[in-house]
């Protein structure tokens, strides 16, 4: 439902982010947002920051008019006017944002409606950091004076957390921490509905109607007074600070199946794509299926000859609509005469959030009877796991529950998309809770949002030629295979049974194929171009044998790190999603182990040929000594477990 996607254009986007002290408060001023409220290290508010939003939870992307920063060493005051304007919305706001001695941060917005304008939102938004808080106290003051004492979430509300908010006191080791709000009624929902690893506090709540109609000449005056007590006093923060890496070896993993999905560029896979991406040795390759289109059998036909081509058996995700009695008949005749390798299928409802029990009650006998029991049948939502919570699926036959992960349904900045990556661990503990020991499978994992779940619950055809919501450059950059090590580590650690990623080849690929980009210079892309994330799931996929073990980093939002080990070897993935070098201590590995790395210094070769080993990067290290990554590179790391 909210998307508030913190775009502030030129802001401060080339400047990077901005150091801020409120007393022993220690925090960063970036696009208009007031990010990483900490204490001694310890987080107490990821984010404050303004929300504007159309009729479709569309975010509108302010310009800039001015902008100034005045900091002290305890102290700072920063005033940001900002000119909003869309097809619903014509805005004129000033944020005026101090930090005092005193542990208080006030942030303030003051806005002026210049034309008619249709919102959904406008307001202050306030970010909790997950960790540290769950299942603790919370005392919510309300609009009526009165006074609540609830708690935290452990596993992800499917609703609302808290409601008719005008203040806020909890506790995050031993700080008090306390927030007041003014202007409007506030209200906080679970962000881990969407993978983010947060509670979002915002307003108008969502009982009242919306999209709201404001006259020309309204005003809107919101205020967040964030403040904190018992605070330790501030040390200086040395960036140089090295990042320790260890093992949990007890703790055996299974390594999930793991897919591809079909690309939707339109286009057939060539003989030396299909060759490429067989290398990668995935294990199911996915398929959309439309049963209530006209076209949907010589869909299905392309997709199974390509399967074969590729030697990964289906995971067909059919769509059904109301008519799904006469849907599946027709599916099991074309099944019967195709008869292609199946791994699962995955029911969906054209219309509705969770595919239903009613129609699943019906289908799924049906299925069975028609392609046996060998191929698994889950049911739950093409979209993100907030649909799949509010309606749960119950015991209907089938074997797993489903849904779509991506990172992006409220912000877009690479901090953002790195602090959320825990938010998809989260997803699978609560859904394992509800789903009566079935599996858990994800599918897909996109870097950007496939579709606004508020307008359909599928991809529809792209609407003109221009460069699609779909495509994020990031796919084809050293970060995109940080971020996706980063997320096969928690999906994984989690415990889901079954992933799927992005596609095979084009612009929303692993590689870019034989066709350069369509969009050249938004996706600069030639053809042939190998992404750095196709060697991710080639290393991990080449090593099936090995089991994943849990790994912790001392920084995760700088270094993290994916692990195999057949218990007396260990194959390690370890990123820096940072613009640093990171100075490494690997608290798992003995004797001498050798790093092979994909960094910007041979981005080039790596990229140009699938059969890029890394051996001219190679470096031996011995597991006593520190070493150093560099900024955004991929370390593929071999040698023996410490014991």
């Amino acid at each position: 439902m909210n998307k508030d996607l913190i775009t502030f254009g030129s802001l401060t986007g080339n400047k990077g982010p901005v150091t801020l002290n409120a007393g022993n408060l220690s925090m960063m001023y970036i696009n208009g947002g007031i990010r990483r409220i900490s204490s001694g290290g310890t987080e107490l508010i990821r984010m404050i920051y303004p929300a504007v939003r159309g009729r479709h939870w569309l975010t509108i992307t302010p310009d800039v008019k001015s902008e100034k920063i005045d900091r002290s060493e305890n102290s700072f005051k920063i005033t940001l006017d900002c000119f909003y304007q869309s097809s619903e919305i014509t805005l004129s706001a000033r944020y005026a944002i101090e930090g005092k001695e005193d542990n208080t941060v006030t942030y303030e917005m003051e806005g002026f409606i210049n034309e008619k304008s249709v919102r959904n939102r406008i307001g202050l938004c306030v970010l909790h950091p997950v960790a540290g808080i769950t299942g603790s106290k919370c005392i919510i003051g309300h609009t009526d004076g009165g006074v609540e004492e609830a708690r935290f979430p452990e596993a992800i509300s499917p609703h609302q957390v808290f409601r008719d908010i005008n203040s806020m006191t909890w506790n995050v080791k031993g700080v008090q921490c306390s927030i007041a709000f003014e202007g409007d009624i506030f209200e906080t929902e679970d962000q881990r509905n969407w993978t983010d690893a947060s509670f979002k506090t915002y307003s108008t709540p969502l009982s009242l109607p919306y999209p709201v109609t404001l006259a020309k000449g309204a005003t809107i005056f919101q205020k967040v007074v964030f403040s904190a007590l018992s605070v330790p006093v501030r040390s200086s923060y040395a960036r140089q600070d090295r990042v320790t890496v260890r093992f949990l070896p007890e703790e055996q993993l299974k390594l999930p199946s793991i897919g591809v999905c079909r690309s939707s560029r339109g286009v057939s896979l060539t003989k030396g794509e299909v060759k490429v991406i067989r290398a990668a040795s995935f294990d199911h390759y996915r398929a959309d299926i439309h049963l209530f289109s006209s076209g949907w059998r010589e869909s299905a036909v392309q997709a199974c000859s390509e399967s074969a081509d590729l030697g990964f058996p289906l995971e067909m995700a059919l769509f059904f609509d109301d008519d799904a009695s006469v849907q599946v008949k027709n599916f099991a005749e074309w099944f019967h005469e195709r008869n292609p390798s199946l791994k699962a299928l995955l029911l969906f409802h054209r219309s509705l959030p969770s595919f239903p029990d009613r129609l699943a009650l019906e289908v799924i006998p049906e299925l069975r009877k028609q392609i046996g029991t060998e191929a698994r049948i889950a049911t739950g939502t093409n979209a993100s796991f907030a649909q799949v919570n509010r309606n749960r699926p119950g015991d209907s036959g089938n074997d797993d529950i489903c849904y779509a992960i991506h990172p992006q349904e409220h912000a877009s900045d690479n901090d953002t998309l790195v602090e959320n990556l825990a938010g998809q661990a989260y997803t699978v503990t609560s859904a394992k809770e509800f789903a009566c020991r079935k599996g858990i499978v994800i599918s897909p994992v996109t870097i950007q949002r496939r579709f606004n779940a508020n307008v359909s619950l599928y991809e529809l055809p792209p609407s003109d030629s221009g460069f699609p919501d779909q495509v994020d450059t990031r796919l084809m950059s050293l970060f995109g295979a940080c971020w996706t090590t980063g997320s096969i580590k928690y999906l994984c650690e989690a415990g889901a049974d079954s992933i799927t990623y992005y596609e095979t080849a084009g612009e929303r690929g692993i590689i870019q194929g034989e066709s350069g980009s369509r969009w050249p210079d938004r996706f600069p892309a030639p053809a042939g171009m190998i992404f750095p994330v196709y060697y991710i799931f080639r290393y991990i996929l080449g090593n099936k044998l090995f089991h994943p073990i849990r790994t912790i980093s001392s920084h995760p939002l700088r270094v993290e790190c994916f692990a195999l080990s057949d218990g007396r070897q260990a194959k390690l993935i370890l990123v820096n999603f940072s613009r640093h070098d990171e100075t490494i201590r690997l608290n798992c590995c003995a004797g001498i182990f050798r790093n092979r790395i994909l960094c910007s210094a041979n981005y080039a070769k790596a990229v140009s040929d699938y059969r890029w080993k890394g051996t001219e990067n190679q470096i031996t290290i011995n597991s006593l000594d520190d070493f150093k990554i560099e900024p955004f590179s991929v370390n593929f790391i071999e040698g023996w477990i410490k014991h």
